[in-house]
């Protein structure tokens, strides 16, 4: 379903708004999401708001020694996303999405689960996105509970934590995950989740895969777009046999598991698109990259590499992919670049820029010279300022094109906390960020989708040095 949104442009003076957010004897009190607005609005009771001023080139006081800063502000369009029509638990995004010919691609999900919440959103849906840069308006493609429309008392899914990835086939393939662990139980009727697939020209959606791991979800995924294989990693419902992560590939076009065994990766991966080939580390911790061929189907070999792999970009036009390891926690990440040619490894460094360290998501240009991302991806972002961070591999330079809060919470009464999905344009020049946000509630309650356009003057190499 389109919504049509209202553009409003603010360059200089901020509206006067309602912070939900307020402060009591000294101490913050919180927004109950059940209080709020549904569908969510900003403050000003708008769904879309622009802003590119000075403002967004403001640094925290948290900000490292050596980060540099952009010389001109981008313009940044937030919206916020359609369909969020009662309080989730809450509406939030867990996976990367896509960007082809225009359109944006990505997921967000209520987080419910059965047994969990009450009423008749209390099982749990997914909403599969589409952001049209013509229109600059978002839409709905695909409910994961219409689709499914299983019966009461029947375990849904509230979370796409995979990827959403476009095939050569024009069809958009994604996974579903639960919204409680305990929920994924046989008294549930749960046997297993979901691989489904919905073509957005023309609006359907099927199930490719009903439990092609028995009894396990779906949380991590990455798609071969030319090859159609749909790579997955698991997690175990309380009732599988194998409480192990199960490593799977599933083949699109002959609808038959081409492979599946334990020890599969946590959280991400990294597709060789030239290659078809498909790396992965066991778990969610640094450890020895393995590699699965396709073309042999035979279990993946040990390379005897340590790796860590949060996030992963795209393979570039030169062969490159670029990942960075874990910082959630106390953990300190580290951007690398891997060469799928020879299958080596290159250190680039620490990618933060403030105190927060989880990246969850990154996206490189085609030519793998500038990266993009956006540290606190579990909801610490604000800290630093919410940081929209280039990253400039040839001079290994951090600068932050903007900084989005506060000046996104004091314009609009929204504050961005973290992003686990950013993906470019194919010409550079516009990046895509789908945020878990709040409206002054402790956590987040609702999401939204920024376009950040770069200025060309801060992707000229030469300006980098």
């Amino acid at each position: 379903m389109t919504r049509i949104l209202i553009i409003v442009v603010l360059l200089c003076t901020p509206p006067a708004i309602v912070n939900a957010q307020r402060k009591s004897a000294g101490r913050p009190t919180y927004a109950d999401p059940a209080d709020l607005n549904w569908p969510p609005t900003f403050s000003n009771r708008t769904q879309a708001a622009t802003c590119n001023g000075k403002e967004l080139l403001q640094p925290p006081a948290t900000l490292q020694d050596g980060v540099r800063i952009a010389n001109t502000p981008p313009r940044v369009t937030v919206l916020i996303c359609p369909d969020q029509a009662y309080p989730g638990n809450p509406w939030s995004n867990w996976g990367g999405g896509c960007f082809r010919d225009g359109k944006a691609w990505f997921a967000i999900g209520d987080h419910y689960a059965i047994g969990r919440g009450s009423g008749r959103h209390g099982r749990g849906d997914a909403l599969v996105q589409e952001y049209d840069v013509s229109t600059g308006h978002i839409r709905t493609i695909a409910s994961t509970a219409r689709l499914l429309n299983l019966p009461d008392g029947h375990y849904l899914p509230g979370k796409i934590h995979s990827r959403v990835d476009l095939g050569r086939d024009g069809w958009l393939y994604y996974a579903t995950h639960r919204g409680s662990p305990a929920a994924a139980s046989t008294a549930n009727h749960y046997r297993g989740d979901w691989i489904l697939r919905t073509h957005p020209t023309t609006g359907q959606s099927e199930v490719v895969a009903a439990a092609p791991v028995a009894d396990h979800s779906i949380p991590c995924s990455v798609l071969d777009p030319d090859r159609l294989i749909f790579y997955g990693s698991t997690a175990a419902g309380p009732d599988a046999k194998d409480q192990r992560i199960q490593f799977m590939a599933w083949d699109l076009q002959s609808g038959r598991m081409l492979y599946s065994g334990p020890n599969g990766p946590s959280r991400a991966m990294i597709l060789a698109q030239s290659t078809g080939k498909v790396y992965y580390v066991p778990g969610s911790r640094e450890g020895e990259l393995h590699r699965f061929d396709p073309a042999t189907a035979a279990p993946p070999v040990n390379l005897g590499i340590t790796l860590g792999i949060r996030a992963a970009t795209d393979e570039t036009d030169g062969g490159t992919v670029f990942v960075v390891s874990s910082g959630q926690g106390s953990g300190i990440p580290t951007l690398r670049e891997f060469n799928t040619r020879n299958e080596s490894v290159r250190e680039l460094g620490n990618p933060a820029v403030g105190d927060e360290n989880y990246i969850a998501s990154i996206t490189s240009d085609a030519s793998g010279e500038f990266l993009y991302y956006v540290p606190g991806a579990h909801g610490g972002g604000w800290k630093d300022g919410s940081p929209v961070v280039q990253f400039h591999v040839p001079s290994r330079t951090r600068k932050v094109i903007a900084f989005l809060h506060p000046i996104i919470e004091k314009r609009f009464g929204l504050t961005l906390k973290g992003t686990y999905s950013t993906v470019l344009s194919a010409d550079g020049s516009q990046l895509f960020i789908v945020w878990n946000a709040a409206r002054g509630t402790k956590a987040w309650d609702c999401c939204a989708f920024s376009v950040i356009t770069i200025p060309a003057a801060e992707r000229q190499s030469a300006r980098q040095l």
